[in-house]
């Protein structure tokens, strides 16, 4: 296929080097090499929308399944400005090695829409999400594709997704999404599942680097759904918190911020922006600042070429997925700073959206200490088997659980042969 093909965008680019670095290590056969460069199949659909004014208004969304070998495809739906088809097919691609990591029976799938949510009100948002359903319907069920919430979409978008996509079936079907609320069939813990998921990476590491995880100090870009759960956790583990940010600013504080206020603060604020007791730091400043873990949680390509190299921390966890560029993870490779990435640090949120859909296909459900056991017990067991390739293979975190994710989707094309 042409290297300038309709899916181009930074993070496909940033996606396929990277499959590209470990095809070689792993002597991954050319055809099969080929067949994980792009995905099985992508949908571009558009979406018009009555808005509140009476106006009609048509954005763009799309449904992208990267590969299908392991099992029905699961990924998230963002809504954001920046959505593309290069980004999204990234994204699936990412899902896959993400999903063969940690043992689970899915292909990597992502999906979105081109909008601003916050310039929506909700029932826009509604008309929005239900006619984007429709239209992906084809792509999608609990045996198919199963979407999840991402950047800008929640619990209620999969509720709203759910209901469009049972009425067309004729009976409720809880498993065609994950991340629903608790009372239609969500699951317990999963709202903090991929925060707690660092965690359980943090803890393992600290462990492996012969650390105690109490008495690090934290900054944490993004206060969202994972950054805003991973800080209360690891304050709550004894952990300094001393800097976080979010869209609108950033507040520092080097003795560490009380996160159960801040977490006051931002509920009447919006934003950790004007937090009493601390100063005020920009988003690039943030990721500069002196500390022993970075946990950068909000977008891709935060952490590049020229930046990385201010880079204080000794510990980068990969809260957003695609944070760090490859360029900077080289300069960071080279610095000694440990990176555990994106596919296997935030992974907890897909493990959990696995048990949720388990529990939706049985109609039975399961207590939230069972999930926190199970969800840890995963990432443990994931954790060592790429912290042991990478000691074996002499790399970084990152190249081994690329090799981890990729070997077992190439092995499982190879034993299933090609049709027809």
């Amino acid at each position: 296929m042409n290297e300038k093909s309709e899916f181009d965008s930074e993070l496909f680019r940033t996606a396929t080097s990277q499959l590209d670095a470990v095809a070689g290590r792993l002597g991954l056969e050319a055809n099969i090499h080929e067949r994980l460069r792009y995905p099985r199949r992508a949908l571009v659909v558009t979406v018009p929308t009555q808005m509140d004014n009476g106006r009609t208004e048509v954005f763009v969304g799309y449904r992208v399944h990267h590969n299908t070998v392991l099992g029905p495809t699961k990924g998230g739906l963002r809504y954001h400005m920046d959505v593309n088809l290069g980004e999204v097919t990234a994204l699936a691609m990412l899902m896959s090695w993400k999903c063969a990591i940690m043992g689970l029976p899915y292909g990597g799938a992502k999906g979105g829409v081109r909008c601003d949510p916050s310039a929506m009100s909700a029932r826009e948002l509604e008309h929005m999400t239900r006619r984007y359903t429709a239209e992906i319907m084809l792509m999608i069920g609990p045996d198919l594709d199963i979407p999840a919430p991402d950047l800008g979409t929640n619990e209620q978008i999969m509720a709203w997704m759910m209901d469009t996509y049972s009425m067309t079936q004729g009976r409720t079907v809880p498993g065609v999404v994950t991340g629903k609320p608790l009372l239609v069939g969500g699951s317990a813990g999963r709202r903090e599942a991929t925060g707690r998921g660092i965690v359980y990476a943090l803890y393992q590491a600290a462990r492996r680097l012969g650390q105690e995880l109490k008495g690090w100090r934290i900054v944490v870009q993004g206060f969202g759904n994972v950054g805003a759960v991973a800080a209360r956790l690891l304050w709550r583990e004894g952990c300094l918190i001393v800097a976080v940010g979010d869209v609108r600013g950033g507040v520092y504080n080097p003795k560490g911020l009380d996160i159960r206020q801040l977490e006051s603060h931002v509920a009447e604020a919006g934003t950790v922006a004007g937090f009493p007791a601390s100063e005020a730091v920009g988003s690039a400043e943030l990721l500069e600042l002196p500390c022993d873990v970075l946990i950068p949680a909000a977008l891709g390509s935060q952490i590049r070429q020229d930046n990385a190299h201010r880079v204080k921390a000794s510990i980068v966890a990969e809260g957003a997925n695609g944070p760090t560029t490859p360029e900077a993870d080289t300069i960071l490779r080279d610095r000694g700073v440990t990176v555990i990435p994106d596919i296997l640090a935030n992974a907890g949120g897909v493990v959990v959206s696995y048990f949720e859909w388990v529990q939706g296909l049985q109609y039975y459900f399961w207590r939230e200490s069972e999930i926190t056991a199970r969800l840890q017990e995963i990432m443990t067991r994931a954790f060592n088997r790429v912290w042991v390739i990478a000691s074996k293979e002499g790399t970084d975190l990152r190249t081994a659980a690329l090799m981890e994710g990729v070997r077992r989707v190439a092995d499982a094309f190879k034993l299933r042969g090609l049709y027809p």
